[in-house]
C-alpha cells in the first residue's frame, strides 16, 4: 500500500460516526477492507449498532498467535461548534490530521488493520496466528472486550499490542479501574425536627471522612505506585426543607498488582460494614466496573525488542519504557488470559485524546504501520515455537 492508500484508510474511518454505542459500520468497512486482500473477517453484531471484528492472517503451523487490538468507538463531540473543522470529516494540515478519534484511537487501529493487508500484498508469512480484534464500547464498559474474552477468542494469545495512543512510547504497565457506588438510606422527616429523621447525607459524609485512610496498608507498586481513589459524584435530597431519605456517591478508583481489585473492594466493603454496625446509618454497595491491571516485565524480549523497532522509527524522540493509570481493553482479556505479554503502543499523543481538534499526526501514523509489521514479524522469529 502506498502513503495515499493508508491516508484514505484512516479518514474513511473518521468520517464514520462511532460514537460509543454505533461500531457496526467501523467493522463493517473493516472487513470490506481486509477482504481486498483476500482476509475473512467475521462481524460479531450485538445490540443497538454494536458489533466487534475479528480477523485472522497466518499458517496455523505453530501455536504463536500474537493479538493486535484497538477499539472502533470514539468519545461523542459535546459541541461541534468549538472545533476548527468538522469533527467527522478527516481535515489534514501540515503533518497534522484532525478528527474525532483520529488519536483515540482511529489511528493506531487503522495501523493495525494495514499491516495484515500488507502482510497478504507482500505475501509474507507468518508460521502461527497474527489476530486483529476490533472492539466495541470501550469507552464506557468494554461490552465488546467482555463479549470476546467469554468467546474464548483471547484463550491462546500469547503476546498483544494495544494500538491506544502513546507517541511511539512504550507502555509496559497500567493500573486497573474500579467504578463503584455507595447508596445511604436514612429517614425522611422535615427539617423543623431533624432529630426525628436519619440524614441519608450524613451517612455518606461518615463514609468520605474514612475514605482517606481506606488504603493505608498499600505497599505500592514497583511500577505503578499506589492505589489512587477519587470520589467524583455525590447526590443527595430533593427539597431544600426535608432531610433527604436516600443519598448516592460514586468513585474511581486505580488498583494494582500490588493492591488488588478483590482487596480494593473488600476495604470498602469493610469500612460499609462497620459504618453501619457502630451508626445509625445504613450503606450499600455495588460494583458498576471492574477492570483489572496490566503488567509485563520490561525486561522480556518482547517490551525490549518493541521498543527497540519503535526507537528506529522515531529517530528525533527518545523512546521510553513507561506506566500509565488509565486502563484498556487489555484489562479485561488479561483478567481472562493473565499470560498474555501485553504492550500499549500507538501513533499520536494521548493529551490529544478527547480533545477539541483531536488530531494524530500523518508522520506517527505511517510510522506506525511499519513499527507493528516488523514487531509482529520480529515476534514470529524470535519466539520459542
Amino acid at each position: 500500500m502506498d502513503k495515499q492508500e493508508k491516508i484514505k484508510v484512516l479518514t474513511d474511518l473518521i468520517a464514520i460516526n462511532s460514537v460509543n454505542g454505533n461500531e457496526v459500520a467501523v467493522a463493517k468497512y473493516l472487513a470490506t477492507f481486509l477482504a481486498k486482500y483476500g482476509i475473512l473477517a467475521k462481524v460479531d453484531c450485538f445490540g443497538d449498532n454494536r458489533a466487534n471484528l475479528v480477523a485472522e492472517f497466518g499458517e496455523h503451523k505453530t501455536q504463536q498467535v500474537f493479538c493486535l487490538t484497538g477499539h472502533q468507538d470514539t468519545v461523542a463531540v459535546a459541541d461541534k461548534s468549538q472545533w476548527h473543522s468538522n469533527p467527522f470529516q478527516a481535515k489534514i494540515t501540515g503533518d497534522r490530521l484532525y478528527g474525532r478519534g483520529s488519536a483515540d484511537m482511529k489511528s493506531g487501529l487503522a495501523a493495525e488493520a494495514i499491516v495484515l493487508a500488507e502482510l497478504a500484498e507482500q505475501k509474507k508469512t507468518i508460521p502461527g496466528v497474527l489476530r486483529l480484534v476490533a472492539t466495541a464500547g470501550e469507552e464506557f464498559g468494554t461490552p465488546g472486550a467482555y463479549r470476546l474474552a467469554k468467546q474464548g477468542l483471547i484463550d491462546d494469545v500469547q503476546a498483544m499490542i494495544v494500538g491506544e495512543p502513546t507517541d511511539g512510547q512504550i507502555v509496559y504497565a497500567h493500573a486497573g479501574t474500579i467504578n463503584y457506588q455507595i447508596k445511604s438510606y436514612g429517614k425522611a422527616v422535615h427539617s423543623s425536627a431533624p432529630e426525628a429523621g436519619i440524614n441519608a447525607i450524613s451517612g455518606l459524609v461518615a463514609y468520605i471522612n474514612a475514605e482517606p485512610k481506606l488504603f493505608a496498608d498499600d505497599p505500592g507498586d514497583s511500577d505503578l505506585g499506589k492505589v489512587k481513589h477519587s470520589i467524583t459524584i455525590v447526590k443527595g435530597g430533593s427539597q431544600i426543607n426535608i432531610i433527604p431519605d436516600q443519598a448516592e456517591l460514586f468513585g474511581n478508583i486505580r488498583p494494582t498488582p500490588a493492591f488488588s481489585n478483590e482487596k480494593v473492594i473488600a476495604v470498602i466493603k469493610d469500612q460499609l460494614a462497620i459504618i453501619n454496625q457502630q451508626t445509625k446509618f445504613k450503606l450499600e454497595f455495588s460494583l458498576l466496573h471492574n477492570f483489572y491491571p496490566v503488567k509485563t516485565d520490561p525486561q522480556t524480549d518482547f517490551v525490549q525488542q518493541s521498543a527497540a523497532i519503535s526507537a528506529s522509527h522515531f529517530p528525533c524522540q527518545p523512546i521510553k519504557l513507561t506506566t500509565i493509570n488509565g486502563a484498556t481493553d487489555a484489562s479485561v482479556f488479561v483478567e481472562r488470559n493473565p499470560q498474555i505479554k501485553t504492550i500499549v503502543l500507538g501513533p499520536a499523543a494521548w493529551k490529544n485524546a478527547h480533545q477539541i481538534d483531536e488530531y494524530t499526526t500523518i508522520s506517527s501514523f505511517l510510522a506506525m504501520t511499519n513499527i507493528y509489521q516488523e514487531i509482529v514479524q520480529n515476534y514470529f522469529k524470535t519466539e520459542n515455537k
